[in-house]
C-alpha cells in the first residue's frame, strides 16, 4: 500500500481512518475514482472505536425536534443490517418506568408512548417490530437486579448493535477490495499546492521516511482533529469542532444480569444511560455489561481523552440507583472514552449550550484549495455522510458518478448465513462473516491457534494472526484494543496476554525479540496511564505482566 501511495496519482486522498474516512474511501473507490486513504495511527483508533456500539436512530433526538436526522439514521440502520448482516445485529431496548409507589403518572406514560410511536413511524417499523408496553413482571425478568417494588412497567423497542472497530476495519477492507490504496501509520505533515493555490499533493511520514502523494483533491475526515487539517490548508481559522466527551465503563454481567439493553435515568440529571450486555447469548452467554455514555464538554488534549474518577462515580451512581447489587469501582473491568466531533453552529447556543443538546447532523465544506472537510455526524449515518462528501468531490472535479454504497455489501457479507444456535463457529461468524472459513482453515493448519487469545474472553489466537496478516494490525494494542475488544472488556486479563500476543503477531510481521518486547511494553504503558488517570488501584500495571507484588497478572 505504501508503494502505491508513493508511486501512483490519485483523484482523491482521504485523511483519517475512522468510520467517516473509510466510508468516504469506499464510496469514492466504488464510483471509479482513484482513491487513497491515510490514517495517522490505526483504523478507528479515535472516536470510531469508542462509541456506544449502537446502530440506532437516537430516540432522544426526537425530543430535540431532529425528526429528519432520526428518519435518516433509521434508514441507514436498515441498509447496514442488509449490507453487513454479520456485524449488525438486532437488539431489544427496554425503558423501565421506576416510581417510588409503583404507579406511573398518566402524563409521563403517554409521553413515552407518543415518543415511541413517533420512533416507529420515522423508520423503526423497518426492523419488522413495533414497540410495546410491558407489565412489571416481564420487565423485571429482563433486569432482575432492579428494585422490584419501584418497577411500575416498561416500554420495549428495537434497535441494533455492532462492534464499531470491526465495522470500521470491514469498511476499510472493502474499500481496498474496490481498488483504494489504504494505509495506517501515515502522518500527514503538509499539503502541497500549485501556483494556482490548489492542493496537488499530500506529504506524509510513514515507516521513518517522507514522501508526497499526488492527488487532485483532499478529504479531511479527521473528526475532532478536523481543525488541524484546516490549519494545514489555510492557517488558523474559525473553530469548526466542539469536542464532547463520552465515557463507558464495563462490569461483570452477573452484577447486572440484563438480557437486553436497558435505558436508565441519571438521578438529578436530565440524561439517561444505556446498560448493554456484551457477549452472545448463543455462544457461551453474556460475559460483561457496559454502561454509558456521558456527554460533557471537553477542552483537554484531543489525543488523550481519559475516563476520570468523577466519570466513573457519575455512571456508578446512576447504575446503583437502578440495580440493587451495590456495584463499586472494584467491579470495573474496563473503560473507554471517546470524543464526539460536534459541529459548531453560528449561534451562541452552539458554543455555550449543553453538548447533549447539539445536533448530530453533519456538514460538508469545500475550501478554495480543494480540501473537502466533513464534520459531525454519527456512526449510524457514516454511509450517508460519505455519499454527500463524494458528491462534493464529483462537483469539485467535474467528474460525477452515481453512488453505489446503498446496496454494496461489506467484506464477509456475501455468502454469509446466520449460524445455528450453539454452533462452534458462531463467534467467528459474527465477527468475520463468510470469511470465518479462512480462520477455520488457519486453525486446521495450526491447531494451537484455537486456544483463547485472552483467558476468560472468547477471542482466539487465530484472530491475532489474521489481524496481522489481513487487517494491517501493527501492534499489540491494535490487536487487543480494536481487532479484538479485550482491553475494553478485561484490562487485567489483556495485560497478562500482552507478551503472548506480541509473539503471535511478531512472527507474522518479522519482528525480533526486541520489537516484540517493545510492543508488549507499549501496550502495558497505555493501560498503566489509563488506570492512573482513573485513580483506581494499579493492580496489574507492572512490566512483563507482573503485578505490584511481582506475583503476576
Amino acid at each position: 500500500m505504501l508503494r502505491r501511495l508513493e508511486s501512483e496519482s490519485f483523484d482523491v486522498v482521504v485523511i483519517g481512518g475512522g468510520i467517516t474516512g473509510v466510508g468516504v474511501a469506499l464510496d469514492a473507490a466504488s464510483r471509479g475514482l482513484r482513491t487513497a486513504l491515510v490514517e495517522r495511527d490505526d483504523f478507528g483508533s479515535g472516536t470510531s472505536s469508542k462509541s456506544s456500539k449502537l446502530v440506532h436512530g437516537g430516540l432522544r433526538y426526537l425530543q430535540q425536534g431532529e425528526v429528519r436526522l432520526v428518519y435518516e439514521a433509521l434508514h441507514e440502520r436498515q441498509r447496514l443490517r442488509r449490507n453487513a448482516p454479520h456485524l449488525v445485529h438486532l437488539m431489544p431496548f427496554m425503558i423501565p418506568i421506576l416510581t417510588k409507589e409503583g404507579v406511573i403518572p398518566k402524563k409521563i406514560s403517554r409521553a413515552f408512548g407518543s415518543a415511541l410511536w413517533m420512533y416507529d413511524l420515522t423508520g423503526g417499523f423497518r426492523i419488522g417490530k413495533l414497540h410495546k408496553r410491558l407489565k412489571a413482571g416481564p420487565a423485571y425478568a429482563h433486569l432482575p437486579t432492579m428494585p422490584e417494588g419501584r418497577l411500575a412497567s416498561a416500554y420495549l423497542y428495537y434497535d441494533a448493535s455492532t462492534d464499531d472497530a470491526r465495522l470500521c476495519v470491514a469498511v476499510a477492507r472493502t474499500a481496498a477490495a474496490h481498488g483504494a490504496a489504504v494505509a495506517n501509520g501515515c502522518r500527514v505533515t503538509a499539503l502541497a499546492k500549485n501556483a494556482g493555490g490548489h492542493v496537488h499533493a499530500v506529504e506524509i511520514e510513514a515507516d521513518g521516511r517522507c514522501f508526497a502523494i499526488k492527488t487532485r483533491c483532499v478529504v479531511n475526515a479527521t473528526g475532532v482533529w478536523a481543525d488541524d487539517v484546516i490549519a494545514l490548508d489555510a492557517g488558523q481559522g474559525r473553530r469548526s469542532i466542539r469536542p464532547a466527551k463520552g465515557i463507558h465503563i464495563v462490569v461483570p454481567w452477573h452484577k447486572v444480569r440484563n438480557d437486553i439493553a436497558v435505558v436508565i435515568p441519571v438521578p438529578k440529571d436530565k440524561r439517561s444511560l444505556f446498560v448493554v450486555p456484551w457477549g452472545d447469548p448463543h455462544d457461551g452467554g453474556f460475559r460483561h455489561t457496559y454502561i454509558g455514555t456521558t456527554d460533557t464538554d471537553y477542552d483537554g488534549p484531543l489525543d488523550d481523552p481519559r475516563v476520570t474518577a468523577e466519570d466513573i462515580a457519575y455512571v456508578l451512581r446512576a447504575l446503583n440507583a437502578s440495580v440493587n447489587t451495590g456495584i463499586t469501582e472494584a467491579d470495573v473491568t474496563g473503560t473507554w472514552a471517546g470524543l464526539r466531533p460536534l459541529v459548531v453552529g453560528d449561534d451562541d447556543h452552539a458554543v455555550k449550550g449543553r453538548t447533549a443538546d447539539l445536533s448530530r447532523r453533519h456538514k460538508v465544506i469545500v475550501s478554495p484549495s480543494g480540501v473537502i472537510s466533513v464534520f459531525g455526524g454519527k456512526l449510524t449515518t457514516y454511509r450517508r455522510m460519505a455519499e454527500d462528501t463524494v458528491d462534493a468531490i464529483g462537483a469539485h472535479l467535474a467528474d460525477r458518478h452515481r453512488c453505489h454504497t446503498k446496496r454494496l455489501r461489506l467484506v464477509g457479507a456475501d455468502g454469509y448465513c446466520e449460524p445455528a444456535e450453539k454452533s462452534p463457529d458462531i463467534h467467528l461468524a459474527h465477527r468475520f462473516g463468510s470469511q470465518a472459513d479462512e480462520l477455520v482453515a488457519l486453525i486446521a493448519q495450526r491447531p494451537e491457534l484455537a486456544e483463547p487469545l485472552v483467558i476468560g474472553l472468547p477471542y482466539l489466537k487465530a484472530e491475532a494472526v489474521f489481524a496481522a496478516r489481513h487487517e494491517m494490525a501493527r501492534s499489540v494494542d491494535d490487536v487487543l484494543s480494536r481487532r479484538t475488544r479485550a482491553r475494553l472488556l478485561d484490562r487485567e486479563a489483556s495485560l497478562a496476554a500482552a507478551d503472548a500476543v506480541a509473539m503471535l503477531i511478531g512472527e507474522e510481521c518479522g519482528w525480533d525479540g526486541v520489537l516484540m518486547a517493545a510492543s508488549a511494553e507499549e501496550f502495558r504503558a497505555l493501560v498503566r496511564h489509563e488506570i492512573e488517570s482513573e485513580g483506581l488501584a494499579p493492580t496489574v500495571v507492572g512490566a512483563a505482566g507482573q503485578g505490584a507484588d511481582g506475583t503476576g497478572a
